[in-house]
């Protein structure tokens, strides 16, 4: 699916500019996005609500710009409307063979209470999603995850620290790598008084297919 076509400026698409004042680009950028992905299957904001378990009134405000939406929000959508996370907040773009990721192209996604964050750097141009993360726990922080669609997985790689992962009933402590299957829940966690970096690759098969 090629969104370049679907993300054209016309008042059928959006009735809001994301210039306007009081809306930030970025959020302006990713309302579009989402509003283009929905229409794309036809759905009416309460189909999209009833799929991603999203209330209508929050994705409105996501898709007039003006909404700073959660990471879990925005994993919901993206798996509810087929369309990889990356692209829906916006990631990197290009048809060479090389595709480069510029600082200013990649997405805070999730901030700690303490100042950790979650970080997406870069993503595949697949059918499906696959994505390349960073992450830093701050002491006493943790990431909390619902499943993801059936058949996704993460590998991690700490880089520093020890990290507590936890997937469905089982929990480990991490201070090298670890693969795991995503679609239970699953939570990211800092139980020590340093801080944990940790690099994270997801695949989620998307299928894009259509209703």
């Amino acid at each position: 699916m090629h969104y370049s076509a679907l993300i054209m400026v016309t008042t059928a698409l959006s009735d809001r500019d994301p210039d306007s004042p009081g809306i930030d680009p970025i959020a302006g950028a990713l309302g579009q996005r989402l509003r283009a992905a929905r229409l794309d299957r036809t759905w009416t904001l309460d189909e999209l609500a009833a799929a991603s378990g999203v209330s209508r009134r929050m994705i409105v405000t996501i898709e007039a710009g003006r909404a700073n939406a959660t990471l879990g929000t925005l994993v919901r959508l993206a798996a509810a409307v087929q369309v990889p996370l990356a692209e829906l907040v916006g990631g990197t773009s290009g048809e060479s063979a090389i595709v480069i990721t510029e600082p200013s192209e990649q997405r805070t996604l999730w901030r700690g209470p303490a100042g950790g964050s979650g970080v997406l750097i870069s993503h595949a141009r697949t059918p499906d999603a696959l994505e390349l993360w960073h992450w830093h726990l701050k002491p006493g922080e943790e990431y909390t995850s619902e499943a993801h669609t059936p058949g996704t997985y993460e590998l991690i790689a700490v880089t520093r620290g020890r990290l507590l992962l936890t997937v469905g009933d089982e929990e480990v402590v991490l201070t090298s790598g670890a693969s795991f299957r995503a679609d239970a829940p699953h939570a990211y966690r800092n139980t020590t008084r340093r801080p944990v970096d940790f690099t994270m690759t997801v695949f989620e098969p998307i299928g894009r297919t259509r209703p």
